[in-house]
């Protein structure tokens, strides 16, 4: 801020005949450049600091207008140069406001002693009786908050978290509040208690009670119209607008609620969209999308998540509370009107389609599809590997980051095959092919955690896992030895296909988007609990690490991982044999888009022009279908897919 001066006699002689009042005019005083002619119908009340008033600012649709503060009581304020601050219903007190912040059309702004802003507060997620919190503050990643919420077994570690977040919770207390330069605050009810970040749009709101929102010129946090938020964090780059009502929740960066959904006791990280429906006691990590309305996700924990229009979840059996909780495990799709009964967990890129009555472990079966049949929950293993829909999904998620600020606090991988979930299809293969052996050939279908399995579907399911083990591990080899290969170097081949400097894991897990080795994780677990990592942006530091770290890791795993399957070492590879191993890859890799693309037609077959050309013949239906979606030859993902297999070279 500015150096202030005592105002000269002639000011305040100027600001009276203007209508302004003062308790003590000693207590008011101006920087340089304040013109007190732009000054009109202003109490102050206590000690009021004024900026410079000479330049113009931007109001809503691009009109620029002289700064300068009208109608309106100031209680105990600062403010920078050119602000226009104009018809405040109630009052304006104990804040800073920053260089060029308009406030206009607002009741009460106040900051009251000992405001906390959001921070400190405590979001009963995942299990909606209690016991999986994750404490606000502004910088929570979701790997932070995942910690807090899931490894509740570890008290010691708790505490240690708890103690990091309470110490950056006494940092950001205060009895004085921000409103930071650039943001704009218009047309807006109440606000108690707000940090508001620079270059926000604050517009239309009802209220806004115990928050901090986090705001940069490179990615600016919007609250629109008809918002109702109390103890909340907005991340840069967020959205919030159009009649949200949110109690005790995190939004993360480039995150977006509206359409009055609803939300209690709820965290979304980056990239979440939630409209229309609502959520209680939800972990949302990266990119869990609900768009519909009567859909309710309650006592879970999401990621790359996708609820269909209608879903339902319940986790109260009406004996001792809802209590229960539900784990969907990354990339997980619900189908329209889905039912799923908790406590259950839904494995890594499956599918739910139907009600289920039944609790269910899918923990270790991914790429599955569960369908109702007779009112049980028939599991079809693996069938989600070989759809054109999750081949998109891998492409889509990159593309649809909106994060822009500075700093990108969630650290997201976005591999749909890695350690992680390769090492759920090997527990699969061996789950099932145990199955196999042991049920008799006259048992058509068989009970497995909570689903029925067809027996005929378990080798079956068994091979399109092992398929899919091999080509990823043989994808990653043939990458990694591919210099040398071309240079027919076995020297260098040996040394490149050695175990590497990576962290071996056997066991992985998804950090809220973090994948990482368990050994890894043990560490920042270890580091954290003997004080070695003793504040949140320490913690966070290692999850960069961790994050920087995972090509190393993943081929430490991949290299062990080989050896326990063939029983050889991948250095003792020669050139010969990644001869044989391309044409092995090259072969499942072509059956595999073809597959994609066999399920990418059925969009374009007869069934799929239902509806078109209504008002004419066959001809008319194709024409009219062609001209509204196009062809399947001409679909930009379906050529991606052609060019792979060199259809279109």
């Amino acid at each position: 801020m500015s150096e202030y001066h005592p105002l000269s006699p002639v000011q305040i002689k100027v600001l009276e005949g203007n209508g302004c009042r003062a308790e003590d005019w000693s207590l008011v005083t101006a920087a340089a450049g304040f013109d007190a002619e732009r000054v009109h119908r202003v109490r102050f009340v206590g000690p009021n600091r004024l900026g410079a008033l000479s330049g113009r600012v931007q109001i809503e649709g691009g009109i620029s207008v002289p700064s300068g503060l009208a109608d309106a009581t100031i209680v105990n304020c600062e403010f920078g140069a050119d602000v226009l601050v104009e018809r405040i219903g109630g009052h304006l007190a104990n804040y800073d406001v920053g260089a060029g912040v308009v406030i206009t059309d607002v009741g009460s702004v106040v900051t009251r002693p000992g405001a906390t802003f959001g921070h400190g507060v405590s979001a009963e997620t995942v299990n909606e009786g209690g016991g999986r919190e994750v404490t606000l503050f502004a910088e929570l990643s979701c790997q932070f908050a995942y910690l807090q919420s899931m490894h509740r077994h570890d008290a010691e570690l708790v505490s240690r978290l708890d103690a990091m977040v309470a110490a950056v919770t006494t940092a950001a207390t205060a009895d004085r509040g921000r409103i930071d330069s650039g943001a704009r605050v218009a047309h807006v009810q109440e606000i108690i208690d707000v940090h508001i970040g620079p270059e926000s749009r604050i517009v239309g709101a009802a209220r806004l009670c115990n928050g901090t929102i986090l705001s940069e010129h490179a990615a600016p946090t919007r609250v629109g119209s008809g918002v109702i938020a109390e103890d909340f964090i907005f991340s840069e780059g967020a959205s919030v607008e159009d009649g949200v009502v949110l109690h005790t929740g995190f939004v993360g960066q480039g995150a977006q609620l509206g359409k009055q959904f609803s939300a209690e006791n709820s965290v979304f990280f980056a990239n979440s969209e939630a409209f229309h429906g609502e959520a209680c006691a939800v972990f949302a990590g990266p990119y869990t999308v609900t768009h519909h309305k009567s859909t309710l996700l309650i006592a879970g924990i999401y990621s790359f998540y996708n609820a269909g229009s209608g879903t339902n979840q319940s986790n109260h059996m009406y004996k001792l509370g809802p209590v229960h909780q539900g784990i969907i495990q990354r990339g997980t799709k619900n189908g329209s009107f889905s039912y799923m009964r908790w406590p259950s967990v839904v494995g890594p890129f499956c599918v739910i389609i139907g009600k289920h009555l039944n609790n269910f472990d899918l923990s270790d079966l991914p790429f599955s599809y569960v369908t109702e049949e007779a009112g049980a929950s028939l599991c079809t293993p693996a069938m989600n590997m070989f759809t054109v829909g999750l081949a998109r999904d891998g492409d889509k998620w990159p593309t649809r980051d909106r994060r822009t600020a500075t700093k990108r606090r969630d650290r997201i991988h976005f591999d749909i095959y890695n350690p992680y979930t390769v090492g759920k299809m090997i527990r699969g293969e061996t789950a099932l092919n145990a199955l196999y052996d042991e049920t008799p050939r006259d048992v058509d279908q068989i009970r497995y955690k909570g689903v029925i399995i067809k027996r005929l579907l378990l080798r079956r399911s068994a091979r399109n896992y092992a398929a899919g083990i091999e080509a990823y591990l043989q994808g990653k080899i043939l990458e990694r030895a591919a210099a040398a290969r071309a240079a027919g170097d076995t020297g260098a081949l040996r040394q490149t296909l050695g175990p590497g400097d990576g962290l071996y894991s056997e066991a992985w897990s998804d950090i809220g988007g973090l994948l990482m080795g368990q050994t890894r994780l043990q560490r920042i677990h270890a580091d954290i609990v003997d004080g070695t990592l003793a504040s949140t942006a320490a913690v966070d530091e290692a999850f960069d690490e961790a994050a920087a770290a995972y090509a190393a890791d993943e081929w430490s795993w991949i290299h062990a991982t080989w050896q326990t399957r063939h029983g050889q070492a991948l250095e003792e590879l020669g050139l010969a044999q990644l001869v044989a191993l391309q044409g092995t890859y090259d072969k499942w890799h072509a059956t595999f888009v073809k597959k994609l693309l066999a399920d990418a037609e059925k969009e374009y077959d007869l069934v799929a022009r239902f509806g078109y050309g209504v008002d004419g013949d066959a001809d008319t239906q194709i024409r009219d279908f062609e001209a509204v979606r196009g062809t399947f030859e001409g679909n930009s993902f379906v050529r991606q897919m052609q060019d792979k297999l060199g259809v279109n070279d």
